[in-house]
């Protein structure tokens, strides 16, 4: 989907850590920020009825959904777009990079975004090398396209590192509001 502008600047992923509270957190979302659902967890069946329950309450505030490795037709889960090693569909495509090689690789796979991580030390990950803010910021400048900062974002770390675009799984529960 080139030529989708603005990016969402705002990124809510999905986890089994937070789905308890993944509705209140979509609605505390400001309106059009983006959706990532991810609930490798669940089975196909449950994977497929959360995405339609949350991708609908997302909608309902203003924000893209997007599913992350969709299994069968991309068509039938009516997501915006995918994220990660998805398959180029419809829509937006938003691809994972932890390095110069991989924002590379996300670009000429003609990703729309890139999610670039872990900022800082992350649940996600524990005890995985970060990048910090200056390792962050000089990857992220290399990028013809939007990149969206990950792993350990919390509105408090995204004044720190001054950039517009992030996200977040436990960052952005509710009742926090940004």
């Amino acid at each position: 989907m080139r030529g989708v502008n603005p990016l969402p600047l705002r990124w809510l992923l999905s986890d089994a850590r937070n789905d308890a509270g993944l509705e209140a957190s979509i609605a505390a979302l400001p309106a059009g920020s983006g959706f990532v659902f991810r609930h490798y967890h669940l089975t196909e069946s449950e994977r497929r009825a959360r995405f339609a329950t949350l991708a609908a309450l997302a909608r309902d505030h203003m924000h893209l959904a997007v599913i992350a490795r969709p299994s069968g037709d991309l068509g039938s889960w009516k997501a915006d777009g995918t994220y990660g090693a998805a398959p180029r569909g419809h829509g937006l495509h938003l691809a994972a990079a932890h390095d110069a090689h991989q924002i590379q690789a996300a670009i000429a796979a003609g990703a729309d975004g890139i999610f670039l991580s872990p900022v800082f030390p992350t649940a996600s990950h524990p005890g995985a090398r970060t990048l910090g803010v200056r390792r962050f910021r000089a990857l992220a400048m290399q990028s013809p396209i939007p990149v969206i900062a990950l792993g350990g974002m919390t509105p408090a770390r995204a004044r720190e590192l001054d950039w517009p675009r992030w996200g977040a799984i436990d960052g952005l529960a509710a009742p926090r509001r940004i």
